[in-house]
């Protein structure tokens, strides 16, 4: 891959970032959903309990959680490898809370979708 396709990449990559930040702001399920795939999952503890399951899971919690229309993002790491690649994102402020989500993404027939997140839920401490 050429220093410029991979430049590509990670524009597109970014830009599914953006989308998920924006969905996160305005709390709407249909913005997220696209850059999602449908088997995609998740995966995390909030508190003792796992939350593992269908990424539908996390589109119900967002569903009752309403919108972070106060959420920021921090860091990002990106790293693309052909049709795969993995993201770190920094997000402070997700209805009052602080996560630190890794994403698996891979390029379905020309576009980028998230396979998988995992987070991990910062205590209040910080």
């Amino acid at each position: 891959m050429s220093r410029s396709e991979s430049d590509n990449e990670i524009i597109q990559i970014e830009q599914v970032m953006k989308t998920y930040v924006e969905g996160g702001r305005t709390g709407s399920v249909d913005t997220l959903r696209p850059i999602f795939h449908e088997l995609a999952t998740i995966c995390g503890y909030v508190g003792p309990d796992l939350f593992a399951g269908p990424i539908a899971m996390f589109f119900d919690w967002h569903t009752e959680n309403g919108p972070a229309s106060d959420l920021e993002a921090g860091d990002i790491r990106i790293d693309v490898e052909g049709t795969a690649a993995t993201v770190r994102i920094e997000l402070d402020n997700w209805t009052g809370h602080r996560f630190t989500d890794f994403f698996t993404l891979v390029k379905v027939e020309g576009i980028w979708q998230i396979m998988s997140k995992v987070f991990y839920l910062h205590s209040e401490g910080r």
